[in-house]
């Protein structure tokens, strides 16, 4: 008896599926050679972290809204925000018309979803202490509103990593330095040209002293591949700090700074950089980050 084996078919592989609601291109099922590719950007950049010394946290998808509201999310980013309630299980509130809940069929929202992942260090900290050089790293969906969606480059629901600073005002700056020049290293060892462009923190918005230093010395700067951002680094002085109560040990508030890093952004720029082949991109990204490894931090005296 001949057995025959079965052959895999010669189709491209589909890197992701796009749906959303009413036709909307808003969210991204990614495929397994797209879900490899993330997985292994997102080592590489907590491997960055953790060389520096960071510890790793993990956040919940979404937070209370009375956390939410301690960082001016709803006053600052009312455009962007998300929020969750459960259902009115009264009638048939509880059913779906036309693919959606009109507004009577969902209880009051008191949880709200996060546009942006760094809200669980701060909120992890609240209340504590840390050391002038803290650092943790952490990776969460965000969710934003957005006026519209572009396939991988803009999503509803993304995962960001990031790479927090807590600690003295040099610490933050200077993990903001390190990060910048591991980036821009990376980038260039996959021959990505990424722009250096300076940008506006909404979070100064309602603070008159911290939107004039704003003003004098930018607080955020993004690293942008055409006119995408792809990562960013950023200064927040002692705004979350004041906010979440996070004291050092002079018993100031915590001066705070954040390294984020928009995992399908970097996807759909492998993916257009390499013309499709995301094999041939995983290949490239573990060759970049040979060259591009933070050296190991010292042990504790």
């Amino acid at each position: 008896m001949t057995v025959t084996r079965a052959t895999r078919s010669t189709r491209p592989a589909r890197s992701a599926r796009l749906t959303g609601s009413g036709g909307e291109q808003a969210l991204a099922i990614l495929g397994p050679q797209a879900t490899a590719l993330v997985k292994e950007l997102d080592r590489i950049f907590t491997g960055w972290g953790l060389a520096d010394g960071a510890e790793e946290i993990s956040a919940p998808p979404l937070f209370p809204v009375t956390d939410l509201e301690k960082f001016d999310v709803y006053t600052n980013f009312p455009h962007l925000a998300w929020v969750a309630g459960s259902l009115e299980l009264t009638g048939d509130q509880f059913k779906p018309v036309e693919g959606r809940f009109g507004p009577g069929a969902v209880t009051e929202a008191r949880y709200g979803l996060p546009h942006a992942t760094c809200y669980g260090a701060y909120l992890f900290h609240e209340g504590g202490q840390v050391a002038d050089d803290s650092l943790v790293t952490l990776v969460n969906r965000c969710f934003r509103n957005e006026d519209h969606y572009s396939g991988l480059r803009r999503l509803a629901s993304f995962q960001m990593r990031e790479i927090v600073a807590l600690g003295s005002f040099d610490h933050t700056q200077e993990v903001l330095a390190r990060f910048t020049g591991r980036i821009q290293s990376f980038a260039a060892a996959l021959g990505i040209e990424l722009g250096r462009e300076a940008a506006g923190d909404p979070f100064f918005r309602n603070d008159s002293g911290r939107a004039l230093m704003q003003k004098l010395s930018p607080v955020k700067y993004e690293f942008q591949y055409g006119d995408l951002a792809i990562a960013s680094v950023n200064t927040h002085r002692n705004f979350f700090g004041e906010r979440c109560s996070i004291r050092l040990d002079s018993g100031e508030h915590a001066y705070t700074s954040c390294v984020a890093f928009g995992l399908e952004r970097w996807l759909a720029v492998l993916t257009e950089h390499f013309d499709g082949n995301l094999g041939a991109a995983l290949d490239a990204v573990r060759t970049a980050a040979q060259g591009t490894q933070a050296p190991a931090a010292a042990p504790p005296s």
